[in-house]
């Protein structure tokens, strides 16, 4: 490699790590700034410094003491975890049986999943509505577990790759000795699908944990809130301002998921490149 070609690399190279520099201060200072007005003296978010002048725990304590707080994250968190059981169940028997399974019109349903996946969710929200309205399931966790769970099937695709990469001898050993479909499911491709399954179920709680526009549309009393919409509730329906009531609210919220992400990191990297070289 000459000169001219090593300055050219070079020069890229500052480039790219410039505005990847640049890229980060724009998604890291929102965050510092949200996590320091939490403890902030005051009301508002506004202040001339990013660090606080005075430190304080109040806003932490009036979540629980003059809202509902608490009764709001116990909702999240059952919502989240049997939508994050149930939807991840149901796309990997989905993914299963198009990887496995050969009927007529597989190809046409799997087209028409992938395309129904590209568009907006909440197109679909006026129909659900309905139909919740129907089966007496509005302002219920019910609606939002089974509407979670139900569009888990949607990812379907992922599972399919990552199935189609496992060797068939492995299903026809097991058919041998005599295993069904079921058995084969549960004792070789789930225990071969670990980083799979711990990155499904990981985005599937955080969809779910973290949904306002859904949850916003079915729950109706402040008991049956959930975080998302019960922060949102608190700015946008008192008289005075609780911007650093919110904000604390924000840092409590983010503390499992952020949590989680850092313990399933690594799973979850095997589980993103999970069925990339078979389709």
């Amino acid at each position: 490699m000459n000169s001219s070609a090593r300055l050219r690399k070079g020069l890229w190279l500052l480039i790219s790590h410039l505005l990847l520099l640049l890229i980060a201060v724009f998604t890291v200072y929102p965050a510092l700034w949200i996590i320091f007005s939490a403890f902030r003296e005051g009301t508002s978010l506004f202040s001339d410094t990013l660090l606080p002048e005075k430190w304080t725990l109040e806003h932490f304590r009036s979540l629980f003491t003059r809202f509902e707080f608490a009764q709001w994250y116990v909702n999240t968190l059952k919502i989240a975890f049997v939508s994050m059981l149930f939807g991840t169940l149901f796309v990997l028997l989905t993914g299963y049986a198009f990887s496995r399974f050969r009927f007529a019109g597989r190809k046409s349903l799997m087209s028409g999943l992938f395309v129904l996946g590209m568009f907006p969710s909440f197109l679909t929200m006026v129909a659900i509505y309905i139909l919740l309205l129907n089966m007496n399931l509005l302002n219920t966790h019910s609606a939002l577990m089974l509407v979670y769970s139900a569009g888990g099937a949607m990812g379907y695709l992922l599972v399919k790759g990552y199935f189609d990469t496992i060797p068939r001898s492995l299903e026809e050993s097991a058919r041998i000795d005599g295993a069904n479909h079921w058995t084969v499911f549960f004792k070789i491709f789930l225990p071969l699908s670990r980083p799979l399954i711990v990155f499904l179920s990981v985005t599937s709680f955080a969809g779910a944990f973290n949904d306002f526009i859904f949850a916003q549309t079915v729950l109706r009393t402040n008991e049956k809130l959930t975080l998302a919409v019960g922060l949102y509730n608190m700015v946008n329906t008192n008289t005075s301002t609780q911007f650093t009531i919110f904000a604390a609210g924000c840092v409590l919220v983010a503390v499992p998921i952020t949590l989680l992400f850092m313990v399933c990191q690594r799973f979850l990297v095997e589980g993103l490149t999970a069925g990339t070289d078979k389709g």
